[in-house]
């Protein structure tokens, strides 16, 4: 087993920024804790957490593990486990986690972990990730880890070792692959870009909208149309604008991914990419329609006269008439939300739309700068 001169085992989790340093920061409250416990002999641990963004300039496998081999033997650290909300690539398969006993060093992809449960997820990845590590194979003896770690990923997931070249700084490797593969990382992804940051990012095109929605809720002619309209146009009205806003919001703020490499996996890349940015601005923008829809309620429940509705509709003012008023009402408004929009920064766009590292990774794609950033 790995220890240091103190008998004390240094695990470093070397963390991009943002969400990965989160969850970096927050398994490290408890994780020296669960090592010692199940490692038995009393061990101990001292975890540190590193944040840095160590992915920058690259998704190249090898050069990542070198990366981090250079990090972590400047360091007194035994063990590194580095985190990144990336996903990475490894003979066309997506990475989960990459291991090199030799060294001591473990490459975890999060959104390969899928959007359920993650920090629980990653946790148990690195709890089996440090004890393979720091256990008897890493000292040079023979057989493998005690615990595969493939047990931490469950027994019904589309995870599974995978083929590893002869001159690359591993001795396991995990990857996912086939159809229910891309959907758990395209999941993972869309929960790393937390779609919920959209809401603040767009205030003005909020505002816009909400400006919108309390003139229309007032306008006869919307009155007349709402009660005119049948469900299924109503739907395709709510279609519509939201596929106009989310449209709006992706060209407006340049978020659509286009790869400057021909190979197959850049391709690959660039779909699930874009992928992934249309489905985080999808939720923000269906988050966004549905707060529209309970303060436009609110709003003609507050501002309507039944007498008046009737003498201009033909029809009483009742709960239905409130829910369809309130319903085309939050469509015409969310039009006029994608109008407001173009009044955001595009960092405010990107900001809700990605992580940080996903940012820093699309200004160095844009600026064509290919070389490691310095230190």
């Amino acid at each position: 087993m790995r220890v240091s001169s103190q008998g004390v085992t240094v695990v470093a989790l070397l963390a991009d920024p943002d969400a990965p340093t989160e969850i970096a920061q927050r398994m490290a409250r408890i994780l020296p804790a669960r090592l010692a416990d199940k490692s038995g002999q009393g061990r101990r641990f001292d975890v540190e957490v590193v944040s840095e963004p160590f992915t920058s300039g690259t998704e190249d496998l090898p050069t990542l593990m070198r990366r981090i081999m250079d990090r972590g033997s400047a360091e007194n650290w035994d063990v590194v486990v580095a985190l990144t909300d990336l996903p990475l690539y490894s003979h066309g398969r997506k990475l989960v986690v990459n291991l090199s006993y030799e060294h001591g060093l473990a490459l975890l992809s999060l959104p390969t972990l899928g959007g359920l449960r993650l920090q629980t997820r990653a946790r148990r990845a690195v709890e089996e990730a440090v004890l393979g590590l720091a256990g008897p194979r890493a000292t040079g003896a023979e057989g493998p880890p005690s615990q595969p770690l493939l047990g931490s990923f469950g027994r019904l997931t589309p995870i599974h070792p995978g083929p590893i070249g002869e001159e690359e700084t591993a001795d396991l490797r995990y990857v996912v692959s086939g159809p229910r593969g891309y959907l758990r990382v395209l999941v993972g992804m869309v929960r790393a870009n937390r779609p919920w940051r959209l809401v603040p990012g767009l205030s003005k095109a909020l505002a816009a909208a909400l400006a919108t929605g309390v003139v229309a809720t007032v306008n006869s002619t919307t009155w007349s149309l709402a009660e005119a309209l049948s469900a299924p146009r109503l739907v395709i009205a709510m279609v519509g604008s939201v596929v106009l806003m989310i449209g709006w919001l992706i060209v407006d703020g340049e978020l659509w991914h286009r790869s400057t490499e021909g190979s197959p996996e850049a391709r690959q890349r660039a779909r699930l990419y874009n992928a992934s940015t249309v489905m985080t601005v999808g939720i923000g923008v269906l988050v966004c329609y549905g707060g529209l829809i309970v303060i436009n309620l609110v709003w003609a429940l507050f501002i309507l006269n039944d007498r008046v509705f009737a003498s201009t509709t033909q029809t009483p003012l009742h709960a239905t008439e409130y829910l369809t008023l309130s319903w085309f009402v939050a469509s015409v408004a969310t039009v006029g939300g994608a109008l407001g929009s173009g009044l955001e920064s595009d960092e405010a766009i990107r900001a809700a739309a990605y992580s940080k590292r996903e940012q820093e990774r699309r200004h160095m794609l844009q600026d064509d700068h290919g070389d490691q950033p310095s230190k």
